[in-house]
């Protein structure tokens, strides 16, 4: 696994091969497998994504009863007209909120890098696979991209709430498929890091406050802005813009944030959102089920 993404453009370079190539290559030899049954593998997990997309319910509430419906309201509301966003952003809410509700009620879901931020790429890839047209091959491409970006930040950071907050979650999440949609859009290995750092450094220090420790409010909500984050900040890069720190020094502020963190913000229920007066009504109600 590469251990930085200057590790990667460097390869690229060396290599002449594109981001996701590399990144392809190097799970081949980490599993010891063909380059074949490697695309295969990840094009399946596209592909699940997918099908977790249509197999949404829009009267399922979650167990506590804290989820559910949401993803209908706005699918309802978008097609009416009703969102100021428009169309394109309406279907990203819509999804991600659909994706987010479907872990909560136990469906069937790719983590991506985790549950609790499931919504955040699907929303982001199928979205802008519709709009653009990209076949789902290009899709498995841009799914290795987000890969080799949550690889790094895994390796000089973390993926989970518990270890730095909602950033090292959503963050990655919004983080990896920035990176992804920039590669679909052109962009070489020092584009797509850029568009992953600045992605990172928009939802620095974001906490980790599950209401009663479920992974639901304000979790699901927050895939929406992970989605949305991860467009305008690969629009940004596409636009000529870059990250003023460099990509490998974002992930290790994360790392370093994260760490500073109070323990109460880091996915153990008991601050933030979660210990409001609503929330501990919340987590009482439900406990008492």
């Amino acid at each position: 696994m590469y251990k930085s993404l200057e590790d990667i453009i460097v390869a690229e370079k060396e290599k002449n091969l594109p981001f996701w190539k590399i990144v392809m290559q190097d799970d081949c030899i980490e599993l010891d497998i063909s380059e074949e049954e490697s695309f295969r593998r990840m094009k399946r997990m596209y592909e699940v994504m997918k099908e977790s997309d249509n197999a949404y319910e829009d009267n399922l509430m979650s167990r506590s009863g804290l989820v559910g419906t949401d993803g209908k309201k706005v699918h309802d509301a978008r097609l009416a007209g009703k969102l100021v966003c428009g169309d394109f952003i309406g279907r990203v809410i819509e999804r991600a909120i659909k994706m987010g509700e479907s872990n909560a009620c136990m469906k069937r879901i790719v983590a991506a890098p985790t549950a609790g931020s499931c919504g955040v790429i699907p929303a982001v890839f199928i979205t802008v696979q519709e709009e653009k047209g990209y076949t789902d091959d290009q899709m498995t491409e841009a799914m290795f991209v987000a890969a080799g970006i949550g690889g790094v930040i895994a390796h000089r950071a973390f993926l989970a709430g518990a270890a730095g907050g909602c950033q090292a979650e959503i963050g990655s999440a919004s983080s990896m498929a920035a990176g992804a949609i920039a590669y679909l859009n052109g962009a070489d290995a020092s584009g797509i890091a850029h568009a992953a750092a600045i992605a990172m450094k928009n939802l620095l220090g974001l906490a980790c406050d599950p209401v009663a420790g479920l992974v639901e409010v304000p979790c699901v909500k927050r895939n929406v802005v992970g989605a949305v984050n991860a467009l305008t900040s690969c629009d940004m890069v596409l636009a000529g813009m870059i990250s003023k720190i460099p990509p490998d020094e974002v992930f290790d502020a994360m790392r370093a944030v994260g760490r500073a963190m109070p323990e109460n913000v880091r996915e153990t229920g008991t601050g933030g959102l979660a210990a409001t007066p609503t929330g501990v009504e919340m987590r009482e109600r439900i406990t008492s089920l």
